[in-house]
């Protein structure tokens, strides 16, 4: 299935000079019928704070770029209730866009909390974030606020942990250790959401359903069920909660379908399966039981809508919105289903959009 990417070109250099937008891409592009269309590209805290009226008009009349803080190597990105949370392995911090609340600010720079590798990230039902930090071997929790709470883990633990997942109640985490090439400890770590008593694990390494070689990241569907990226097997694997093997499909390949590079996964409230491929520079849609059902985005040198070139996180919202994360073009880059209007859920709250030229 091929896809069309267009780039939505605004000029604004002068209050004469009338704008230029292309409508936005469109998956599948036409003649069929769109399923999704690129909405916006989130990269600077810029597009979410509120811009005094005299600056507004000022960048429209000179062409000016917004200013704040941007994105220098996002890793992972959730979504709860419209506010946006990016983990940033080099700014060593949670970028946080409150989109209904119409401000930006940070997590992990102070002690209690403080992150020194902030990676996969989730969130429960309250909107509390649980931010896994590489360095210090943990789970981070913190509240819908961004004030620190508590932690899950420790260096005893995990040899390489990457992600989390966690349950709607918040009273199971469910851990990525992806192991190394030297170890055998691949699998998925449980712990006790409410008093963080590790209960159990999922898996070890081998190429057997039910088993893994470097699992990337975990996503829990609205069926209870586990959905892992299984990245050396080259497979999306399902499991019950209580760890039970489910169903496994995907395998090594260029065909779509297929993977060659899978890197993070979500899943939406109707169980359809969102699997990144950082060597596709896309990620591809599936039904709950294996079937494709499209892919959207492309392998790019050049950043533009839809183009990746170092795709990692991906997460869908309350809204059915999907978020892409790209590390190299320092992106998240939002999609809308087709049956959602433009103005209707959380992120429509407060979006100034950004497009990249």
């Amino acid at each position: 299935m091929s896809i069309v990417v267009a780039t939505l070109v605004g000029c604004a250099s002068g209050p004469d000079r009338a704008q230029s937008v292309e409508p936005p891409p469109a998956y599948p592009p036409p003649p069929e019928e769109a399923r999704f269309f690129y909405e916006r590209t989130l990269m600077s805290s810029g597009q979410v704070t509120a811009e005094p009226g005299k600056n507004r008009m000022r960048r429209m009349l000179t062409g000016e770029s917004e200013t704040g803080e941007s994105l220098a190597k996002p890793f992972d990105v959730t979504v709860c209730r419209g506010v946006v949370s990016v983990s940033d392995s080099v700014r060593r911090r949670v970028m946080v866009f409150d989109h209904p609340g119409r401000r930006y600010f940070r997590i992990g720079d102070d002690d209690p909390g403080a992150l020194q590798k902030p990676l996969g990230l989730a969130t429960d039902g309250d909107c509390n974030l649980y931010v896994v930090d590489g360095s210090l071997f943990r789970v981070m929790k913190y509240d819908a606020k961004g004030r620190y709470l508590t932690s899950f883990g420790g260096a005893e633990f995990f040899k390489h942990i990457s992600h989390v997942a966690v349950s709607p109640k918040g009273d199971r985490l469910y851990v990525v250790d992806t192991g190394t090439v030297e170890n055998r400890d691949h699998r998925i770590r449980v712990f006790d959401g409410v008093d963080g008593k590790h209960l159990h694990d999922i898996g070890t390494r081998g190429t057997e359903p039910g088993r893994f070689n470097l699992p990337r990241d975990i996503a829990l569907g609205p069926d209870g069920n586990l959905y892992v990226i299984d990245g050396g097997n080259f497979r999306v694997q399902v499991f019950k909660s209580t760890g039970e093997f489910v169903r496994t499909f995907g395998g090594m390949g260029a065909q779509v379908g297929q993977f060659t590079r899978p890197k993070g996964i979500a899943v939406d409230r109707e169980g359809r399966v969102y699997a990144a491929d950082a060597a596709f520079g896309n990620f591809q849609i599936f039904e709950p039981g294996g079937q494709l059902l499209l892919f959207i985005g492309d392998r790019a040198n050049k950043s533009a809508p839809g183009k990746y070139l170092l795709p990692a996180g991906i997460h869908v919202d309350e809204d059915g919105r999907v978020y892409f994360v790209d590390q190299y073009f320092r992106k998240v880059d939002v999609f809308r289903p087709a049956s959602l209007p433009a103005d209707a859920g959380y992120l429509a709250a407060g979006v100034r959009a950004v497009v990249p030229k």
